[in-house]
């Protein structure tokens, strides 16, 4: 009796694998999936709010998880999904708001190194949810357009569309000195087509 615990702290993985616990899949992806809150939220409490709601709804729905190996994958998913619940209520910016002029923009970034993490997160926040969603998935997940899509229920040329124009919000906003003419002698080259 005192051996036995609840099925919903723990579960025993279909794959044969070790049994799947909360406290292990916290141990284990607590870390990334706090990163990835901060990215889509931009506040750290936010951040630490969202975190929490995916460990509590993945111990209500522990049972769901078919093996160890994709736990990180099924905890991003339900934090995706907690975040996209949180912002229904909230209005961002209109997708018409990240029209820019497409001929100033730089092709390629410069290394990651020069990037200002505080401008980027504000960069981040100020783009609507549903492109937020895809440059996350494409760049914190690694997640390929095909899964990407299949992911958001979307078609392939709607999230290479939003992608580009997410990644473009993103160029405007950390490099826009670069974009003026008189800061033509930045040392970060742009390559042309």
């Amino acid at each position: 009796m005192a051996d036995s615990v609840p099925a919903s702290h723990s579960a025993t993985a279909l794959d044969g694998g070790p049994v799947l616990d909360i406290a292990t899949l916290v141990a284990e992806h607590h870390a990334v999936l706090y990163r990835y809150a901060y990215r889509l939220t931009g506040s750290v409490s936010d951040a630490e709010d969202l975190t929490q709601q995916t460990f509590l709804s993945a111990q209500l729905k522990l049972d769901q998880l078919r093996s160890s190996s994709s736990g990180r994958p099924w905890l991003f998913a339900i934090l995706r999904n907690c975040y996209i619940k949180t912002k229904r209520t909230q209005s961002p910016l209109t997708a018409a708001s990240l029209d820019m002029d497409m001929n100033s923009v730089p092709d390629e970034l410069p290394d990651e190194s020069w990037i200002d993490q505080e401008k980027l997160q504000a960069a981040i926040n100020e783009l609507p949810d549903e492109f937020k969603l895809v440059l996350l998935l494409f760049y914190f997940e690694e997640c390929s357009y095909r899964e990407i899509a299949e992911r958001l229920s979307l078609p392939d040329g709607t999230v290479m569309s939003r992608l580009s124009r997410a990644k473009n919000h993103l160029r405007c906003k950390l490099f826009e000195h670069d974009f003026q003419p008189s800061m033509a002698s930045h040392p970060v080259t742009h390559e042309r087509d």
